[in-house]
C-alpha cells in the first residue's frame, strides 16, 4: 500500500466511524420514539404523558423529515440504512397519531354524548384529576359522581387554595340542583398519606395499636387519631376517606411490591382488634361528616402480588376467609357510614377468572343476595394493570361491575381512562347491555348516604 493511499485511509476512518456513531444515534432515537408510541397511553406513563406527547411527535418528524433528505442524496447501500430508520420513524408518528387521535375522538364522543345518559352512567364514577378545568367540565356536564384528590392536585398550594378548589367543583353541583360531589383521598396515615403535608403527617393506625394491651384502653389514642383526619379532611371539603386498611397483617413482604405493602399498612394480625380499632375510627369521622371506607375486600394481607402491576390470586378457603380475614369486614359492613373498596385481586374459591372488583359472582351472588349487603361498594382504582391489562379491561370491566351491583368505580391515577370507560358504557346502553335494575338500586343506596333517610334501600 502506498504512502498516499495509506493516508487517504487514515482520513477516511474518523468519517466512517462518525457515520457509523450518527446512524447508531439515530437508529436508537427512531426505537425509541417507536416504543414511547406503542406506550404513552398506558396508565403507568400518565405522569411523563404531558411532555412525552409532543417529543414523540417532534422527533419522530424530524427524524423523517432528515432522512427523506438524505436518502436522495446518498449512494443506494447507504439508502438502505437512511431507509431503515425511515421506516422506524415513521411507524413510530403513524402509531402515535392514531392514538392519540382515537383518544380525542373517544374523548368528544364522550363529552358531547345524550346528557341524560351522561347522567344516568356518571353518577357511578369518582375520578382524579391533573388539570381543574377538565374536571369543572366533566362536573358541569354531569358526568361524574365526584372526584379524587391526591398529591398531584396540593402541590405548593396551601389549605385555603385546596378548600377553594373544591368548593369551585361543588358550586357548580349546587346550581344543577344535585347532591354533593364525593370528595375522596387516600390519607390514612403511614406511607399513604396523600394529603399531608398540608395536613398533618400521621404514622400509621398499627403504630399506636398495641396488641399486648386490652384494646378497650387504646379506645382514646384511636379516637384522638381520627380525630385528626376527620377534622382536617372535613375542614377541606373532604367527604369521603379511602381508609381505614382492614386487611389482616399476614406479613408478606414481596420486595417486588412497590406500592400495595399492605404489611405496613394494616392495623393488626388479629381480626378482633382491626374490627374494633377500624370501628372507632369510622365513628369518629362520621362525627365530622367524612365517609370511612374498609378496604381491600377480600383482603390482601396473604397476597404476594401488587395488583398495580399483575394479576393476584387469593387461593384461601372460603371457610378460612370467612373465620378470619373477613372478620373485620362482616362487622362493620352494618356501619351506616362506611363504604367497602373492592380490590383486584381474584377469589379463586368463587371466580378464578374475573378480579373480585368487577366478579359478578362475588358482587352479586356473595354480597348482595347471601349477605343480603345494601351499604355502598367502591373498585379499586381501574387504572391498575389487574384491571386494565385484564382480558375484560377497563371498558367491559366497568360494565360488568354495575351490572353486578357496584356504585362507584375509581379512575384515579390515570383520568384519561374515565373516557374509554364511558365510552364503552355508553355504547353497551345503545346495545342494551346496560341493567336499569341494578343501577336504580344503586342511585337509591347513593341517595340515602346524602339523605339522611334511616330506612336502607330494599
Amino acid at each position: 500500500m502506498g504512502e498516499k493511499q495509506f493516508s487517504n485511509m487514515r482520513s477516511r476512518l474518523p468519517q466512517k466511524i462518525t457515520t457509523i456513531l450518527l446512524f447508531g444515534l439515530k437508529f436508537f432515537l427512531a426505537g425509541a420514539v417507536l416504543c414511547g408510541a406503542v406506550l404513552f397511553r398506558k396508565p403507568f406513563l400518565t405522569e411523563s404523558r404531558s411532555w412525552l406527547t409532543p417529543v414523540i411527535f417532534t422527533v419522530s418528524l424530524g427524524l423523517i423529515l432528515i432522512e427523506v433528505w438524505w436518502f436522495y442524496r446518498t449512494k443506494l447501500i447507504q439508502k438502505i440504512s437512511h431507509l431503515l430508520i425511515l421506516i422506524l420513524a415513521c411507524s413510530g408518528f403513524a402509531i402515535a397519531a392514531h392514538t392519540e387521535a382515537d383518544f380525542q375522538w373517544v374523548k368528544q364522543t364522550v363529552l358531547t354524548a345524550n346528557p341524560s345518559s351522561l347522567e344516568k352512567l356518571g353518577q357511578h364514577f369518582i375520578v382524579g384529576y391533573r388539570n381543574l378545568e377538565e374536571a369543572k367540565a366533566l362536573v358541569e356536564r354531569r358526568a361524574i359522581a365526584g372526584v379524587f384528590i391526591t398529591t398531584r392536585n396540593i402541590q405548593h398550594k396551601t389549605k385555603a387554595e385546596i378548600r377553594d378548589e373544591i368548593r369551585s367543583l361543588q358550586a357548580i353541583r349546587q346550581t344543577q340542583g344535585l347532591s354533593p360531589l364525593w370528595i375522596a383521598t387516600d390519607q390514612e396515615g403511614g406511607i399513604v398519606s396523600r394529603l399531608s403535608p398540608p395536613l398533618t403527617p400521621l404514622p400509621p393506625l398499627a403504630s399506636i395499636v398495641n396488641s399486648q394491651a386490652a384494646i378497650a384502653s387504646q379506645k382514646d389514642a384511636v379516637f384522638q387519631y381520627a380525630h385528626v383526619h376527620g377534622k382536617e379532611l372535613s375542614e377541606l371539603g373532604i367527604n369521603l376517606n379511602f381508609a381505614p386498611v382492614v386487611d389482616l397483617n399476614k406479613q408478606i413482604v414481596n420486595p417486588s411490591d412497590r406500592y400495595s405493602r399492605i404489611y405496613q399498612r394494616a392495623i393488626s394480625a388479629d381480626k378482633t382488634i382491626v374490627a374494633q380499632v377500624a370501628s372507632w375510627y369510622c365513628d369518629t369521622l362520621a362525627s365530622h361528616h367524612v365517609h370511612c371506607t374498609l378496604k381491600h375486600f377480600p383482603g390482601l394481607g396473604r397476597i404476594n402480588n401488587d395488583t398495580h402491576v399483575e394479576e393476584a390470586q387469593l387461593p384461601t378457603p372460603i371457610a378460612t376467609l370467612v373465620q378470619d380475614d373477613w372478620v373485620p369486614f362482616r362487622t362493620l359492613m352494618g356501619h351506616v357510614q362506611a363504604f367497602v373498596m373492592l380490590g383486584h385481586a381474584r377469589l379463586m374459591a368463587i371466580d378464578a377468572d374475573h378480579p373480585v372488583s368487577f366478579s359478578k359472582a362475588v358482587i352479586t351472588d356473595l354480597i348482595r343476595d347471601q349477605w343480603h349487603y345494601q351499604g355502598i361498594l367502591v373498585t379499586d382504582d381501574f387504572c391498575m394493570q389487574a384491571v386494565y391489562g385484564s382480558n375484560d379491561g377497563v371498558g367491559k370491566a366497568s360494565l360488568t361491575a354495575l351490572n353486578s351491583g357496584v356504585d362507584l368505580i375509581l379512575l384515579s391515577f390515570d383520568p384519561d381512562l374515565y373516557y374509554d370507560a364511558m365510552n364503552a358504557l355508553l355504547k353497551a346502553e345503545k346495545t342494551g347491555s346496560v341493567k336499569n335494575e341494578p343501577l336504580a338500586t344503586s342511585q337509591q343506596r347513593l341517595t340515602y348516604q346524602w339523605s339522611g333517610s334511616h330506612d336502607q334501600p330494599s
